[in-house]
């Protein structure tokens, strides 16, 4: 049966971030799991045992949120979060942040950057968990002593990193040589991964490493660059130092990711090589007040958070495109996606432009291009909302997201007569 929701008072459909992207008093038709129409909206519009018509007049309607920088299985960064995510229960868990990133957060598509493996993936695809459809990384390749190694101080009697441990479907995230570094990418590869994450920085949450020092050298980001691209994947950094970020950029990196210390001259290269860049505004400025953090972690996150808002002002002057990425690792992130397309906004973006990161810039960078638009024949993957988050997405608190469709389907039963799906669906599917 089509569906149309009537006489939208605002549609942002994702295609651009300029003022032709939003639509007033348009119909939205929707035939099963894919957009047929995007128009003017028909006032002679009646319903029929084919079609249901909805009356959508007051509502606000967007394209579902892509989150460039998901980590779902990550719900914290102190020893006790990533002992608990790597324990028996850890997949639970993952299932309770992946319901909440869809059905509260309104991420319809995930670019998961470290921690999720195929498997995982799958049970999203199979519909046994309810979450956004993945992207995948699987691993988050850093050297000895770099961002993915949080062994700590006393390393010589741990063995494995305490942040996504090797495991069945996921190899070491920690990686020394360029022989080893090619190896370890064929490995991902061969694991299901979409794309390779790699860190040419260190980081703000790791218990060792120092903002200044580098991770990789530049033959060992090249041996992984040359590897990805045979395979036909793309490669991310996490990137905070100007160090880092240059490493990145010179080396074959795509997507540069937090950009903390970027400057006019790193813009300026990465414009030249094509980057995109993901400045995780929304962690960098969440982080320096997190409970439990260390005081060399701590004293990290508020180094980054100081300058981290002139590094997005200057990728925004260059004209580079720029993604929304949560990186949320702290549990209450999960569920509150917007808020990065409402910091981005804060740092400097306009509304449509952070938008347009979050929903068809988004789509067409991570390689999911059947969604983030709203268009015919595209996903149906969209948002509802009573107030115009368009302009302000913060109103998406305080009850502002009515529905979450994915592929058509409602998860939050607002518009009953959009087909719902609920946990009971997936117990069925399961015991089928």
């Amino acid at each position: 049966m089509m569906i149309v929701l009537s006489n939208i008072s605002r549609l942002y459909d994702g295609s651009s971030a300029e003022a032709s992207s939003v639509h007033q008093d348009c119909d939205l038709h929707i035939d099963g799991a894919r957009i047929a129409r995007l128009g003017p909206h028909d006032p002679g519009l009646v319903g029929s045992d084919s079609l249901t018509v909805i009356d959508a007049s007051g509502w606000t309607v967007t394209p579902g949120l892509i989150d460039c920088h998901a980590h779902i299985t990550v719900t914290g960064i102190t020893g006790s979060h990533l002992d608990a995510s790597n324990s028996p229960t850890g997949l639970a868990r993952t299932e309770k942040i992946l319901y909440r990133t869809l059905v509260d957060g309104g991420v319809t598509t995930a670019r998961d950057i470290g921690g999720a493996t195929h498997s995982i993936k799958r049970l999203v695809e199979e519909g046994v968990f309810i979450g956004p459809r993945l992207k995948i990384a699987i691993c988050m390749l850093s050297t000895t002593g770099g961002h993915a190694d949080f062994r700590g101080p006393d390393r010589c009697h741990a063995g494995l990193s305490r942040l996504w441990p090797e495991g069945p479907g996921r190899p070491s995230s920690i990686v020394d040589g360029p022989w080893e570094c090619r190896k370890r990418v064929r490995e991902i590869a061969a694991c299901g991964a979409d794309l390779i994450k790699l860190c040419t920085s260190p980081g703000v949450a790791s218990p060792s490493d120092q903002l200044e020092h580098t991770d990789f050298s530049a033959e060992e980001i090249r041996a992984i660059c040359h590897e990805a691209d045979g395979r036909g994947l793309k490669v991310a950094a996490h990137a905070h130092s100007k160090a880092g970020i240059r490493l990145a950029i010179e080396n074959g990196v795509h997507d540069i990711q937090h950009i903390s210390f970027m400057d006019a001259e790193m813009v300026e290269l990465a414009d030249k090589r094509g980057c995109t860049v993901t400045p995780t505004s929304w962690v960098v400025m969440t982080l320096p007040q997190a409970p439990g953090l260390s005081d060399f972690v701590r004293e990290k996150s508020r180094r980054v958070s100081e300058v981290h808002r002139n590094a997005v002002d200057f990728a925004r002057q260059g004209g580079l495109k720029i993604l929304a990425g949560t990186d949320a690792v702290l549990a209450p992130m999960h569920g509150r996606n917007w808020m990065e397309v409402a910091t981005l906004i804060d740092d400097g973006l306009s509304p449509l432009a952070a938008w347009y990161g979050a929903t068809g810039l988004a789509a067409e960078e991570i390689g999911q291009t059947d969604t983030g638009v709203l268009t015919a024949g595209k996903r149906a993957d969209f948002l509802v909302s009573p107030e115009n988050v368009i302009d302000d997405p913060l109103r998406f608190g305080n009850g502002g997201l009515s529905e979450v469709v994915q592929d058509g389907i409602g998860h939050r039963g607002v518009i009953s007569a959009l087909p719902q799906r609920k946990y009971a669906d997936t117990v069925a599917r399961i015991l089928d």
